[in-house]
């Protein structure tokens, strides 16, 4: 289920420090995206943020919860996305650092998705 608007306010408001923030609903969740690279989902409320090798660590805090997933084919995909932890509500600086920390992943596998991006073909007439 997307964010509730009141939620993808709450948000927004949060984590403006990290630049301009903005929420879109997508396969039925909500991204939370900075400057156009998405770095959260927002599902029942409940925020979830990109975790790499890189912010493992950090965020070993929410290990102990499932990361964000779907079913296929009867089995559940676990995506590079965890929850974050209810304390961050109530300590928003803590918030913005975990949202920084999960940004500059999100920018990681967006640098990496660039590089090994095949380059197109021309096609014959053009």
């Amino acid at each position: 289920m997307v964010a509730s608007d009141s939620f993808a306010e709450f948000l927004r408001e949060q984590l403006e420090p990290l630049g301009h923030v903005t929420l879109r609903r997508m396969f039925g969740k909500t991204g939370v995206f900075c400057d156009g690279v998405m770095f959260g989902v927002v599902t029942d409320n409940t925020l979830y943020l990109r975790v790499d090798d890189r912010n493992r660590e950090a965020f070993a805090e929410a290990a102990s919860t499932p990361p964000l997933n779907y079913a296929k084919k009867g089995s559940l995909i676990d995506l590079s996305f965890w929850r974050a932890p209810e304390r961050l509500f109530d300590e928003p600086d803590d918030l913005v650092e975990w949202a920084r920390l999960a940004l500059a992943a999100a920018r990681r596998v967006a640098a990496k998705r660039v590089k090994t991006a095949r380059p197109k073909r021309a096609t014959p007439g053009s």
